[in-house]
């Protein structure tokens, strides 16, 4: 059963460099407590990964890999409510009961999560097609659109010139969402705040506290990418760390404006 929320957004205090340090020992330490759950969270992530990679793969559109690569961390929020509800229990004493715990997120949807991952999507959708864009002005005029058994392709101008624009303005894209969600997924989980002011607030911390945060986003971006070199396994241990982390990240703000 899930309980009331508190209401109103909390105050955020300001965020330093050495709060992503002691975010990050106590998101290991969550996932320690909790690996079954980080197992399972991570999983279905790994597994709609593989689906994306094996989808462009069977259609003979291998190329897109290099766009899904870069658009599949705008996505990853998804995936992150279940690590703040774990974290979220461990820190209040409370039982890991799978049931209270699936329980919690799937009750996500009669709140404001909703509307906010709609705009992730609308987002992670138009990303896909500005991609279409910039395979066709670098690459629609090629001979070999089918890079499935070559790769060389990427290394002429026009693939070079593909790879560079589509991670400038993917960056953009999953900056756009960091700024926007960083805050407001634990904010929307914690308490009954509606996803406008959640999103406004995310900002506002971003925005206030341009050094600190932007570490974190490249934190986030370094890691994520990493883990998925080895066949998306890696996000075995980079998304639980990420989410838990990211919470307590987000309580250590909170906290710092008291």
């Amino acid at each position: 059963m899930t309980e009331t929320r508190p209401e109103g957004v909390p105050e955020m205090g300001a965020v330093s460099l050495a709060m992503l340090g002691v975010a990050l020992r106590r998101g290991w330490a969550d996932m320690r407590r909790a690996p079954g759950y980080a197992a399972l969270f991570a999983g279905v992530y790994v597994a709609v990964g593989l689906g994306i990679a094996a989808v462009t793969w069977a259609t003979g559109k291998s190329y897109w890999l290099v766009f899904a690569a870069v658009g599949f961390p705008l996505v990853g929020p998804f995936a992150a409510v279940g690590f703040y509800e774990v974290s979220r229990r461990l820190d209040l004493g409370e039982p890991l009961v799978m049931r209270e715990i699936l329980g919690v997120v799937a009750h996500q949807r009669r709140r404001q999560l909703p509307s906010i991952c709609a705009i992730i999507i609308m987002v992670f959708l138009f990303w896909f097609f500005l991609a279409h864009m910039i395979f066709a002005l670098f690459l629609g005029l090629s001979t070999m659109t089918n890079v499935s058994s070559s790769f060389d392709i990427y290394l002429t101008r026009e693939g070079l010139g593909m790879l560079v624009t589509g991670t400038v303005v993917g960056a953009g894209f999953a900056l756009l969402i960091y700024a926007i969600t960083v805050i407001a997924l634990p904010l929307l989980l914690d308490r009954e705040v509606d996803f406008v002011t959640a999103m406004l607030t995310s900002i506002a911390v971003v925005r206030d506290n341009p050094v600190a945060m932007l570490a974190w986003a490249g934190l986030i971006a370094g890691l994520t990418f990493v883990a998925l070199v080895p066949g998306f396994l890696g996000l075995f241990v980079v998304l639980p760390l990420l989410g838990h982390a990211t919470w307590h990240l987000y309580r250590l703000i909170c906290a710092a404006a008291a």
